[in-house]
């Protein structure tokens, strides 16, 4: 099943991408739950398959806009450092535990919506990534339990203000400007992705391939890093875990590649879809 978040006459809503359009689960769901968010939070994914299996499409897919996948989350939490290729390209070395930092909701946009290039910046920059979005919630997770706790998983643009990133020794600055990472295109249930280690992921940049690699590379996997995050505070329902990133970014490129007014960014993976953002600058 693929869920989506969107925005149709001005207002949000939600609901199950099928046969080329969408059914209206927050329509139906009304005020009992009025978001994605609080969908999971009721775990009621098997309601929102029955809905959608009793009914067609409210609207077509193409044209509607999308939101975030999960426009509203408690919390975002990347994860860095976690493909060796990359470590190696940047010159870090590898850490035992999983380098973590976070975003805030307001720096995302969802597939076919604009990142944003700042006007502080001419140093923006591509990072595709597996996002796994928490269904039920827990504290202390055994790593061999942990997939018992996802929701779904979406493609993920994690797009990243290197010189600002380098302003001190902590990332926040350089990863969370508004408009600067895509979350989509939609989430596909865990039961229809048993393991995600098993995937293929794939960035590309106006067409030319920049990243590409297979998720058994990570050096922490996903059981894992849900494990490592709820051992600090509860995930809840909602949550979203951005799995990092593999080797290929544009600051190591010879000459550096980064992202432009006018450019298309695309994060594919391999049984979730394709996360297309164009790239617009700043307004200002």
């Amino acid at each position: 099943m693929k869920l989506v978040s969107f925005i149709s006459a001005g207002k949000p809503g939600y609901g199950v991408a099928k046969d080329g359009g969408v059914v209206d689960l927050g329509r139906r769901l009304g005020d009992r739950m009025p978001t994605l968010r609080s969908l999971l939070e009721a775990g009621a994914l098997a309601e929102a398959e029955r809905l959608a299996g009793e009914a067609g499409p409210d609207f077509p897919l193409e044209g509607l806009e999308l939101a975030p996948v999960i426009p509203n989350p408690d919390k975002i939490i990347c994860v860095g450092l976690n493909y060796r290729d990359h470590v190696a390209e940047i010159g870090r070395t590898s850490t035992e535990k999983p380098a973590l930092f976070g975003r805030f909701a307001g720096s995302q946009v969802g597939h076919l919506q604009p990142l944003v290039k700042p006007t502080a910046s001419d140093e923006f920059d591509y990072e595709g990534e597996l996002a796994i979005v928490i269904g039920k919630p827990g504290r202390h997770i055994p790593a061999e339990r942990a997939l018992d706790h996802v929701a779904g998983y979406a493609c993920y643009n994690e797009g990243s203000v290197r010189d600002w990133q380098r302003h001190t020794s902590q990332y926040l600055a350089g990863k969370t400007f508004a408009g600067s990472g895509g979350f989509g295109p939609w989430l596909v249930t865990a039961d229809e992705i048993p393991d995600p280690s098993k995937l293929m992921l794939e960035t590309r940049l106006n067409g030319q391939v920049v990243q590409h690699t297979t998720t058994d590379l990570m050096i922490t996997g996903v059981p894992e890093q849900i494990a490592y995050i709820s051992a600090i505070l509860p995930l809840l329902p909602g949550d979203v875990i951005v799995s990092g990133t593999p080797g290929g970014v544009g600051l190591k490129r010879n000459p550096p590649l980064f992202m432009r007014a006018g450019d298309v960014a695309e994060v594919e993976i391999s049984g979730i879809g394709v996360l297309r953002n164009p790239v617009v600058a700043e307004a200002a």
